[in-house]
């Protein structure tokens, strides 16, 4: 079953897209749309983390030399990335 993306997305459509999401469940397509926006959502966040970190020269030899600070980073990139996609392909 689909995971975090594919929740919001489930709970986008019942308060703002009623109509689509009736429309979904009624046809019986509604797991698959969740399943799909959830996999596109974890690959696009995945992807989009990578580029940032690359950009932002947050490497593995940093993460040898100041865990902290990567880790840091690494949030900030993971919240930042999250953000672009549920604005992008969960709350459309």
């Amino acid at each position: 079953i689909y995971g975090k993306y594919g929740m919001l997305r489930k709970q986008f459509l019942k308060e703002h897209r009623l109509a689509k999401y009736q429309y979904l469940l009624l046809t019986g397509k509604l797991t698959e749309h969740l399943n799909q926006i959830d996999q596109e959502s974890r690959e696009q966040v995945e992807m989009l983390m990578e580029q940032m970190a690359e950009k932002q020269g947050v490497t593995e030899e940093l993460k040898v030399q100041d865990q902290m600070k990567w880790v840091g980073l690494m949030n900030n990139i993971k919240v930042s990335a999250e953000e672009i996609i549920l604005k992008n392909m969960v709350y459309v």
